[in-house]
């Protein structure tokens, strides 16, 4: 009895050790693997272009370097608010001021927007400026003698 609790002694001790060789052992395999990624860039996106039209689904490519990289260039869904400024790029949201005056000599009136947020790290600007027709400009009229339609008749 004594010599078989001895050896499920041996034997517990060397489960124990296996363990932990497989366990050091995986962790060596991990490291080197974040070595391996730490090779590789960040992904830089280019702009997310529409399927269709202006706005909607679309796609934009990712690229990366690293010699070790499994993937360098990918293809990723996205999607562009139809009701953001395009002109400004559907990536970039701006808060845009009221509308300014009218500038009689342009015919135009102008606004500013602050950068609220880009989209997957859209380079965007930090403030634009929108411009539009002033649209109908109200004459002034003349003030002269005005005619009385209402007729007085003498009885």
């Amino acid at each position: 009895m004594n010599g078989q609790k001895q050896w499920t002694r041996v034997a517990v001790m060397a489960l124990l050790v296996l363990t932990v060789m497989a366990a050091e052992g995986g962790k060596a395999e991990k490291q080197g693997k974040k070595e391996r990624k730490s090779d590789c860039g960040e992904w830089q996106w280019s702009v997310c272009v529409a399927n269709e039209g202006d706005c909607g689904l679309g796609t934009r490519e990712g690229t990366r370097t690293g010699t070790d990289c499994k993937q360098t260039i990918k293809t990723q869904r996205c999607k562009i608010p139809c009701n953001w400024k395009k002109k400004f790029g559907g990536e970039c949201k701006y808060d845009f001021q009221a509308w300014g005056e009218c500038d009689l000599a342009t015919g135009k009136k102008n606004r500013t927007g602050v950068l609220k947020r880009a989209l997957m790290d859209a380079t965007c600007a930090a403030t634009v400026t929108a411009t539009k027709p002033c649209g109908k400009i109200p004459k002034t009229k003349l003030q002269g003698p005005r005619r009385n339609k209402l007729m007085i008749y003498e009885m």
